[in-house]
């Protein structure tokens, strides 16, 4: 039997991270994984949706190429050479994680892990053989899946998840996407700029309902124009998936609609990847699908820890990585402050990007802060214009007594580079007056968040 300091079961961007950073801190490291290095995120998730949204916004500025002066005829795409390039996107980073696996020398095992007491774990191989490995140190790192409605049961052909739509073999005429959170948006604006027709559905009276109410708005009006329709307030009850295509019945404030479509992509959240790999065994408590954990993710079983998807935190990629490091720096003895769970950014790729972080309007005034706001429209932006992606604006959030930068919520070009001002300025506790005397460079997207902040203190020079 193996014996490790560390091992770490799944090697997605929570598993694979913390890995590195145990195998850095001088601990013997082994990563259990069953399919392929990276997790969802690298393969079917994060990295290759950004590789067809990059090919998408591409495509589209071909089609525009007049409104910058430029001429582009006959400009066609190739749906399969999209996918394809997508496919090898991910291929590759998956490769450049097992670079840095051999690097750090930390040993994959290929296989289904189950946690066993005592510190063990069961490795299944692909032929059937059954491993036991040791560790001092045991994380769980499963991640998560598609989660699936009762009403929308995915069949991977006519009702798909996120993996099925980063690969089909034929592009649909008309799609349904239910759900408008960031991988319904993002699905919804890449196939529509590749030419499917696509209603969007989501259940809240707001699309992208985690983000501020402005923000939600901007971006309807964004997709509307771009010809995708929204429906809000509405929910699919049924689906005929029995003809050629599907039958959506969805249910509205007025009554019932019959949408048809080719298929229905379900993008309604996730489902935490923690059965059957131990848990109940070893007596690790759960509650609503997700590990209990402390501050720096220990289980309530001594040597046994969670991190990422699995745990009650955000499910976004950069949260899991942090979790992992912080999770193996507390294994090593070091002395760390837990992460500061409100001071998480948020981002959202579809064309314009969303990025956000800290409290919306509507909660802080909900909290009964006394606040300043202040927003300024990338329409007013000299580079905005330049560029040609004049929508969007930046609306910050400040406490009116202390200063403090309560939120910042962006829609725009490129705003998923620009959010990390906001998050440091947070982390460091800048006030708004400090951002205001940061000069900021010209002509740049970034202004507009000094302009912001100027206009909540009533100092905007460009509006």
């Amino acid at each position: 039997m193996s014996t490790f300091d560390v091992i770490v079961l799944g090697s997605g961007p929570g598993g694979y991270v913390a890995a590195i950073r145990a195998s850095q801190l001088g601990l013997k490291t082994a990563v259990i994984e069953k399919e392929n290095l990276g997790g969802i995120c690298l393969n079917w998730g994060c990295i290759p949706t950004k590789a067809l949204i990059k090919s998408a916004q591409v495509f589209e500025y071909l089609k525009h190429a007049e409104d910058y002066g430029l001429k582009a005829d006959n400009v066609e795409k190739d749906f399969d050479a999209v996918v394809k390039r997508s496919r090898d996107v991910a291929d590759g980073m998956s490769k450049g994680v097992q670079f840095l696996m051999k690097k750090n020398k930390i040993e994959v095992i290929n296989g289904f892990g189950k946690l066993k007491p005592g510190k063990k774990v069961d490795v299944t191989a692909e032929d059937g053989t059954v491993t036991e490995y040791s560790a001092q140190n045991i994380i769980v790192a499963t991640g998560a899946r598609s989660r699936e409605l009762p009403s929308l049961p995915q069949d991977g052909k006519k009702i798909i998840g996120y993996r099925q739509a980063l690969s089909l073999e034929k592009q649909p005429k008309e799609m349904i996407v239910v759900g408008s959170g960031a991988i319904g948006v993002e699905f919804a604006y890449f196939y529509n700029a590749m030419g499917t027709k696509v209603t969007v559905v989501e259940y809240l009276p707001n699309i992208v309902p985690v983000e501020d109410e402005d923000v939600s708005k901007q971006l309807a009006r964004s997709l509307k124009k771009a010809g995708i329709k929204v429906m809000t307030s509405a929910e699919v009850t049924s689906v005929d998936t029995s003809g050629k295509g599907v039958k959506a019945t969805v249910k509205t404030s007025k009554g019932e609609e019959v949408l048809e479509a080719d298929l229905v992509l379900s993008a309604v959240g996730i489902k935490t990847n923690i059965e059957n790999i131990g848990l109940e065994e070893v007596g690790i408590a759960t509650d609503r699908d997700k590990i209990l954990v402390n501050d720096f993710y220990q289980t309530n079983i001594p040597g046994y820890f969670a991190i990422g998807d699995v745990t009650p935190g955000a499910a976004l990629a950069h949260v899991a990585s942090a979790e992992g490091i912080l999770c193996v720096e507390k294994i090593a003895g070091m002395h760390i402050e837990p992460l500061d769970y409100s001071n998480i950014p948020g981002c959202t790729y579809c064309s314009p990007e969303i990025a956000s972080v800290g409290l919306t309007e509507k909660a802080a005034k909900e909290q009964g802060l006394d606040i300043k706001v202040g927003k300024f429209p990338f329409s007013a932006s000299g580079k905005a214009k330049a560029s040609g992606t004049p929508d969007g604006f930046v609306k910050v959030i400040f406490d009116a007594k202390y200063g403090e930068w309560l939120g910042c919520h962006m829609i725009g070009a490129g705003v998923t580079d620009m959010i990390a001002e906001a998050v440091v300025a947070r982390k460091l506790e800048t006030t708004g007056h400090e951002i205001l005397k940061a000069v900021h460079p010209h002509p740049t997207m970034s202004e507009a968040v000094m302009e912001a902040v100027a206009d909540a203190y009533d100092e905007v020079i460009h509006l």
